[in-house]
């Protein structure tokens, strides 16, 4: 019986080291099922995917929320939009962090989006402006809900608040809008529509807008200095409160020669219809009249709930109803 070969010796600094000069541990060898070595390597292994899976998802961006979507909008005096020659498209605005759609500068919000379409106005000419509102499927909205008696508000005012108008369009079955504009003169405008969705009872308040240019030679108006009092058709409306930006009431006084008026008509479920328009930027603020209609006795005190989302010089447009006839007084208040 012949003696089994002798192992060979490793080469190198490690053949020489005794084993035991080997530093000793009072580390205690594992029991159970983890005891054998290829039980702790499948554990391992099976670790890895999972690591995988948790890199994966704090690596992948999160979609936009429609907070997000909603501040896409559109800079003034861009053009653009498809369809419609002058129209503003819906690049954003850099470095403009201010909530857009809450200022009515935004085209799109909640998933609802402001659309022009057809020839845009011409200077001097009365124009059928035709637009849709395009809703979270990407098809015309064809149903709305019933606010302040309308169902859907159009104004229209250029960028330097003059020629203002608060139109109610008409709707189409296919979910087309028309607002007869009267002639607008020349420069840069911006239009907005102002509606609810009919969702449900909970549905919000949408504010939507795009700029169109009217072509032509602008002639820039300055903006007349803020005051308190401001005249239409012989009447005066006289404002008693100085606002500060955020949410105010605001309180008008409607008289003439002198004397108070006490029989206004409603309108629009009222007894006067306040917007404003911010100098600069054209944001709109809401101004939503407080108290109850009774008839045709209306006045002289008006009280609106004012929300001016900045401060600075605002173009405050009442409107009101006497004996049939609409007028419109404007004025420039500002907002510290």
């Amino acid at each position: 019986m012949t003696a089994p070969p002798a192992r060979p010796t490793l080469a190198g600094p490690r053949a020489d080291r005794p084993t035991t000069d080997r530093p000793t541990t009072d580390r205690p060898a594992l029991a159970g099922p983890l005891a054998h070595p290829l039980a702790r390597r499948w554990l391992l292994a099976s670790c890895v995917p999972v690591l995988l899976v948790l890199g994966m998802a704090l690596t992948v961006p999160p979609a936009p929320s429609a907070a997000d979507r909603a501040t896409t909008a559109e800079a003034p005096g861009t053009a653009g939009m498809a369809g419609m020659a002058g129209m503003a498209g819906t690049a954003g605005v850099p470095g403009d962090s201010r909530d857009l759609a809450a200022t009515g500068l935004a085209a799109e919000r909640n998933g609802y989006r402001l659309d022009l379409a057809g020839p845009g106005p011409t200077a001097g000419r009365a124009t059928d402006l035709r637009f849709t509102v395009a809703g979270p499927d990407g098809s015309p909205v064809t149903d709305f809900a019933v606010h302040q008696t309308k169902k859907l508000h159009f104004y229209a005012i250029r960028d330097d608040l003059t020629g203002f108008q608060h139109l109610h369009p008409d709707l189409a079955e296919d979910g087309t809008w028309t607002a007869a504009l009267a002639a607008l003169a020349p420069g840069t405008w911006r239009l907005y529509a102002d509606f609810v969705p009919n969702t449900g009872p909970h549905a919000a308040e949408l504010v939507l807008s795009r700029t169109v240019t009217v072509p032509g030679e602008a002639t820039p108006v300055p903006l007349p200095a803020p005051g308190g009092t401001a005249t239409a058709d012989g009447y005066t409306v006289t404002l008693t409160a100085r606002p500060t930006a955020g949410a105010h009431r605001l309180t008008a006084v409607v008289s003439r020669d002198g004397r108070p008026v006490g029989d206004l008509q409603p309108y629009l479920d009222a007894y006067a219809h306040l917007s404003a328009f911010h100098e600069g930027d054209l944001a709109m603020a809401h101004l939503h009249p407080a108290g109850t209609v009774d008839g045709d006795h209306g006045g002289p005190e008006l009280t609106f709930q004012a929300l001016f989302p900045e401060p600075g010089n605002w173009r405050v447009f009442l409107q009101f109803r006497t004996s049939g006839q609409l007028h419109t007084a404007a004025l420039t208040l500002r907002v510290d």
